[in-house]
């Protein structure tokens, strides 16, 4: 069942940060957190966030009053936000796997690490 108080808001501008999200939704009731993802390699956000509201009431008013709307001139996106799916993949160890534990054990013999915490992997 998804948490009926937070808010995904999809379509946002580069210039959106945390901030302006806040501010933007501020205005339909107590806003808990702000959540603007962003995408590692670009060191940029994905163009997507989630406000989490105090009371799931100003979450749907939100709702109702920002599904298409207009921040920096870009069209908005709304919905209650869904919870992440888990799967088998995500909730094993990386290193549960073989290949995992080869692949750094190749790397840790090539850098600086005690002996002891090498020979452990073997």
């Amino acid at each position: 069942m998804a948490n009926k108080k937070v808010l995904y808001v999809g379509g946002l501008a580069e210039e959106v940060n945390e901030k302006t999200l806040h501010a933007a939704f501020v205005v339909f009731g107590d806003v808990i957190d702000v959540n603007i993802p962003i995408d590692y390699a670009t060191n940029k956000h994905r163009g997507f966030g989630f406000v989490e509201f105090e009371a799931a009431d100003d979450c749907a008013a939100a709702l109702d009053n920002m599904n298409e709307s207009e921040i920096y001139g870009r069209t908005i996106r709304c919905n209650i936000a869904k919870p992440m799916k888990m799967s088998e993949r995500s909730m094993k160890a990386v290193w549960s796997d073989d290949t995992w534990i080869q692949d750094n054990q190749t790397k840790a013999e090539g850098a600086d690490v005690p002996e002891e915490v090498v020979d452990s992997n073997k």
